[in-house]
């Protein structure tokens, strides 16, 4: 079907502006994505529907933490991804027209099929996750607009890398967002990502100004994003831009597609980076890929008692009441409508 967000130029080229990368893209030819191709001078999408993994999961695997704690999502993906992310743990679909000459794959879904699956299974959300949403973001609009029609809520996993006109499309309609804040360095958005880091803090602080709940999420890669002073400045953007609110997600590497030579992640190095995060004003960080620790809980920022305790994606104990903690009356920044 045909896209959204794009321009046509003269000589039957097209730019389009779904993501902050802009292409150029010329007649018979795909954009970075690969998954959307210029047929004639008219952009195509050529994921609308073709479902390649589809699971109910618990919203905290996404991970949001704060968004709706406990409930289930009905999560969904296509092929494709605008980033090249050497150490992408879902590379199988997120670069299979890459690595596969072009190939995309997926059963034929459509959007009332995906909220009646969603409704079936008890979700109180859908997420749209695993791969980049923004890529198939014609699929998931239409998909999130009815279901906010059934009163469920929708949710993007992503690089935010989407640019100003699509989150001004998503307002209103996609009601939380996870959000990969990957590092806080511009060579390694170039060299490990394919991508500019000064556009996802854009993309960021419009998600935020647009009233779109936001976590944000760092995978800790030993000896490329985890410099102390870094993650400080991390820390700090999200406290001064996105508010102290904001919860941050630190989660652990392990080996994985191009990236096989670095080690996983030394707990230690989490357990600093979360100090780090905490002593820069942040009221709720977390660490992740890392069952049975303790930052993977929820405590009050203010008087510091653990209120929801958790083991991995599932909680044991949730001690909030009305997003107030039941020790302090301490208002809890939770998305619990």
């Amino acid at each position: 079907m045909e896209a959204r967000c794009y321009t046509k130029l003269e000589k039957g080229s097209v730019q389009c502006y779904l993501c902050r990368h802009r292409c150029l893209i010329q007649d018979k030819e795909r954009g970075i994505c690969k998954v959307r191709e210029n047929q004639s001078g008219t952009l195509i999408t050529l994921v609308y529907g073709k479902i390649i993994a589809c699971h109910v999961d618990p919203v905290e695997k996404k991970p949001l933490f704060h968004f709706m704690p406990g409930s289930q999502t009905y999560s969904l993906a296509t092929v494709g991804c605008n980033f090249r992310c050497k150490f992408c743990q879902n590379s199988s679909i997120s670069q299979m027209p890459i690595d596969h000459h072009g190939m995309i794959m997926g059963d034929d879904f459509t959007p009332s099929k995906i909220v009646e699956l969603a409704l079936l299974h008890q979700c109180k959300s859908i997420s749209f996750t695993y791969t980049e949403p923004t890529i198939f973001f014609e699929f998931a609009i239409d998909t999130a607009m009815l279901a906010k029609e059934k009163g469920l809520y929708t949710i993007f996993v992503s690089n935010g890398y989407m640019s100003d006109e699509t989150i001004e499309l998503m307002s209103g309609n996609i009601h939380a967002a996870n959000i990969d804040l990957k590092a806080f360095n511009s060579d390694f958005y170039k060299q490990y990502c394919g991508a500019k880091l000064e556009n996802v803090l854009k993309s960021l602080r419009t998600l935020k100004a647009k009233g779109i709940f936001l976590e944000i999420t760092t995978l800790l890669i030993p000896g490329l994003n985890d410099e102390m002073q870094e993650l400080k400045s991390l820390a700090e953007f999200i406290v001064s831009d996105l508010g102290a609110e904001t919860p941050w997600h630190i989660s652990r590497f392990h080996p994985t597609y191009q990236l096989l030579n670095r080690p996983q992640t030394p707990v230690q190095s989490l357990l600093q980076a979360r100090e780090i995060g905490i002593k820069a004003g942040l009221r709720y960080v977390y660490v992740g890929n890392v069952p049975g620790e303790k930052g993977e809980s929820t405590f009050c920022w203010k008087c510091g008692k653990l209120l929801i305790d958790r083991h991995g994606f599932f909680i044991r104990d949730n001690r909030i009441k009305n997003n107030r903690c039941s020790y302090c009356d301490a208002y809890i920044d939770m998305f619990n409508p």
